[in-house]
C-alpha cells in the first residue's frame, strides 16, 4: 500500500507494477473540468438516483420476510429449551404495550414452523440468486445491463405478490417462490457493475458506484420498520402486497428513462457525453463473445475479492436474515420495537458507505494513495472493525441497551467497505466488471445459503450460548477474508483485462488469456 508517486496532470492515480502498456488502451480519466463531478442533474447522476432507488426496492423486496417471520410464526408454540439454564434466555424487558403478542389483524393466518424451518425458508432466496449471478453478468457485459436489472426487479416484484398464496399452500411452495425470487434478483449487481463500466468515469467510480448501492442499506432501514407496523396494523400479508406493488411501479420508470451507455441517452449533453467517453475510453466498450476464462481463474487478485466478498457477506447475511429473530428470542423485543431496531443498524451504514466512496475518490484524485492502497485500507477496517464489536455482542449478555449499540455501530463500520473491495472489480477488468461481480458474488451468496440454516440450528433452543456461537463466528470469518485480501489484493488493471487481448484485435477469438 504505497504512497503515490508523480504522475502527469490528466493520468487517474494508478499502480505502477502491472498498469504498463499503451496509455491509449487504459482508464484515462481526466481531473479537472466542468463536467468533473457528478452533478444533480447530470444524466450519470439521474442514473445514479435511479439505480439508488432499485436496489431500495430490492432490498425491500429481500428482507422483508425477516420480520413478518416473527408475525408469520405462532408464538405459543414454543421449542424445547433442552439442558440450557434459564439463566441463558433473557427476561421480558418491554412496556405493557410492548409484551402485546405478534400477532397482527383477527383472521391473519400463522404456521407452526420450528427454528430450523424458519431457518431453511429465509434461505431459500439463495439457492435461486445464486444461480443467475454469472450469467447475469456475462449478459449485461455483452448487452448492457438496463433490461437485466430492470427485469430482475420486476420480476422479483411479481412473485412477491404471490408469497401469502405460497405461504397458505405449503413450506416447499414459499421456499420455491423463495427461490425463484432469487433467480430474478441475482443478475442485479452484476447489471448495475455493467452499466457503470460503461457510465462512471473512474475518479468519480467510488462515489457513483457507492451512492446507486447505498439503496441497500436506506432500502432495508425502511422496510424493516415499516414491515413490523404493516405487520400489526394491516396484517402480514399486507407486506407482499404493498412491497410488490411498489417493485411494479420502480420497473416503469426504470425502462422509461433509462439508457445502457452515454451514446444512446436521448437527454445527455455533448459536455457530459464527451468528458465521460473520453474518462473511460475503450475500457468501456462492450466485451466479445468470448472471455479469458483461464486468466480469471489463475487470477489472485480475483481470489482475493472472492475471499473478501464471501467473508463479508457471511456476518451481513447472519445480520440481514436473522437480525429480528435475535431482537424477538433473546432481546425479547415485540414486532414493532423489533423492526425500528433492526432497521437502526442498516440507518447507520448508509451515511458511512457513502462518505467512504466520497472519500476514496477524494484520495485518489489528490493522489495521495493509490489504488490498491485505497481499496486495502477500506477493505480492512470494514471487516475488522465490525468483527470487533460481534465480538463485544458475544459477551454482552441480556444487556439491550449495549447489545443494540454493539450491533448498530458494527453494522454501521461495516459499510466502509462500500469503497474497498466492492468495487475492486472495476479496477482489475473493467472490461468484465459485470462477469466478475457474478463470480464473487456467487461465492458471496453461499453465506446466504448457509448462514441462516447455520443460525436456526445453534439457536434452536433460543438460548444466548447459541447467539454468542453465531457472533464468534462471523467475527472471525470477517478477520480471514480482511487479511486474505490485504495480503493478495491489488488495484491494478490485471493484464487479461487489456483491450488489446480482445477478438478482433488481432487475435484468435480464445477463451483463455495469459496469467
Amino acid at each position: 500500500m504505497a504512497l503515490y508517486d508523480g504522475h502527469s496532470i490528466n493520468s487517474a492515480p494508478r499502480d505502477s507494477e502491472e498498469d504498463e502498456g499503451p496509455e491509449s488502451e487504459e482508464t484515462q480519466p481526466l481531473l479537472s473540468t466542468e463536467e468533473g463531478s457528478a452533478q444533480c442533474c447530470s444524466a450519470r447522476f439521474n442514473l445514479a438516483f435511479l439505480m439508488f432507488l432499485g436496489f431500495c426496492m430490492v432490498y425491500a423486496l429481500r428482507v422483508n420476510l425477516s420480520v413478518v417471520m416473527v408475525a408469520m410464526v405462532n408464538g405459543t408454540v414454543t421449542q424445547p429449551i433442552g439442558n440450557s439454564s434459564q439463566a441463558e434466555v433473557c427476561p421480558k424487558h418491554s412496556s405493557p404495550e410492548g409484551n402485546s403478542t405478534n400477532e397482527g389483524p383477527p383472521g391473519v393466518p400463522q404456521y407452526d414452523w420450528s427454528s430450523e424451518t424458519q431457518g431453511v425458508i429465509l434461505s431459500s432466496f439463495f439457492y435461486g440468486y445464486i444461480l443467475t449471478q454469472v450469467v447475469g453478468g456475462y449478459v449485461s457485459d455483452r448487452f448492457g445491463g438496463k433490461l437485466f436489472l430492470g427485469l430482475g426487479v420486476l420480476c422479483t416484484a411479481v412473485l412477491t405478490l404471490l408469497t401469502p398464496l405460497a405461504a397458505s399452500l405449503g413450506v416447499p411452495y414459499l421456499i420455491a417462490l423463495r427461490a425463484a425470487e432469487g433467480i430474478g434478483e441475482g443478475v442485479s449487481f452484476p447489471a448495475m457493475n455493467a452499466m457503470w463500466a460503461r457510465w462512471a468515469p473512474p475518479l468519480e467510480r467510488s462515489r457513483l458506484v457507492t451512492f446507486s448501492a447505498a439503496g441497500v442499506s436506506f432500502g432495508t432501514f425502511v422496510a424493516l420498520p415499516l414491515t413490523g407496523f404493516m405487520c400489526q396494523s394491516l396484517g402480514w400479508p399486507s407486506v407482499f402486497y404493498i412491497f410488490g406493488a411498489a417493485g411494479c411501479v420502480w420497473s416503469v420508470f426504470w425502462f422509461t428513462l433509462v439508457s445502457d451507455e452515454p451514446r444512446s441517452h436521448p437527454r445527455i449533453s455533448k459536455s457530459e457525453l464527451n468528458y465521460i467517453t473520453d474518462s473511460i475510453g475503450s475500457q468501456g466498450s462492450a466485451q466479445g463473445w468470448s472471455v479469458p476464462a483461464l486468466s480469471m481463474l489463475g487470477s489472485l487478485p480475483l481470489w482475493s475479492i472472492v475471499v473478501a466478498h464471501f467473508s463479508a457477506n457471511w456476518s451481513y447475511y447472519t445480520l440481514l436474515t436473522t437480525l429480528p429473530t435475535y431482537m424477538d428470542q433473546v432481546l425479547r423485543f415485540n414486532i414493532k420495537e423489533n423492526g425500528f431496531l433492526s432497521a437502526l443498524p442498516y440507518l447507520c451504514c448508509f451515511p458511512v458507505g457513502l462518505l467512504s466512496g466520497v472519500l476514496a475518490d477524494f484520495l485518489q484524485e489528490r493522489r495521495l494513495l493509490s489504488t490498491t492502497a485505497v481499496r486495502k485500507i477500506f477493505t480492512v477496517s470494514g471487516m475488522v472493525f465490525p468483527a470487533v464489536f460481534l465480538v463485544a455482542t458475544a459477551f454482552i449478555g441480556c444487556d439491550y441497551h449495549w447489545a443494540v449499540a454493539f450491533l448498530t455501530v458494527s453494522s454501521a463500520l461495516s459499510g466502509i467497505i462500500s469503497a474497498g473491495f466492492s468495487m475492486n472489480h472495476l479496477d482489475i477488468a473493467p472490461r468484465y466488471a459485470g462477469i466478475l461481480l457474478g463470480i464473487t458474488n456467487s461465492f458471496g451468496t453461499i453465506p446466504g445459503i448457509a448462514a441462516p440454516t447455520v443460525v436456526g440450528y445453534l439457536t434452536v433452543q433460543h438460548s444466548l450460548s447459541g447467539w454468542r456461537l453465531v457472533f464468534f463466528i462471523s467475527a472471525g470469518i470477517n478477520v480471514f477474508g480482511a487479511l486474505f485480501y490485504c495480503v493478495c489484493g491489488t488495484g491494478q488493471l490485471q493484464s487479461w483485462a487489456r483491450e488489446e487481448q480482445r477478438p478482433g484485435k488481432g487475435h484468435k477469438d480464445r477463451w483463455a488469456g495469459d496469467c
